[in-house]
């Protein structure tokens, strides 16, 4: 049967258990979704691994809003100048271009699905160190 639609197969199903994540200090990203690992997408979508106790530095996309959906663990979150506390099954939308960042509180890791508005997110780091993706 032929189909009008015309789709790229090697890039519709993406596993975290087979795609390479970024190690980084605080913890880990596995990009599923994106411009640079699906061509044709309009979105960004990955998972975000952050250590107990650890955070992913300042940063914001100016590009961009993200959603972060909390899978398992809590953390606190800044939010330009408000701080949240989020646990499994919570969700924050984090504005385009608002600075913020996440702390994994606990003893277990924040692992969270992250999803953005735009295929080729941007990241600006608002912190002095380079241990960011």
């Amino acid at each position: 049967m032929s189909s009008r639609y015309s789709i790229d197969i090697q890039n519709v199903v993406r596993s975290v258990g087979v795609v390479q994540a970024v190690e980084l200090s605080w913890g880990r990203l596995t990009w599923l979704i994106g411009e640079e690992q699906t061509p044709g997408a309009e979105q960004t979508l990955g998972v975000v691994t952050i250590h107990p106790g650890k955070r992913n530095p300042l940063h914001l996309h100016p590009n961009c809003e993200e959603l972060l959906y909390v899978i398992e663990g809590e953390a606190d979150h800044k939010l330009g100048e408000e701080m949240f506390h989020i646990k499994a099954g919570d969700v924050i939308r984090i504005p385009r271009g608002v600075p913020h960042w996440a702390r994994a509180s606990g003893d277990a890791p924040l692992v969270a699905l992250i999803s953005f508005s735009a295929a080729d997110r941007r990241t600006e780091n608002l912190e002095d160190t380079d241990d960011i993706a």
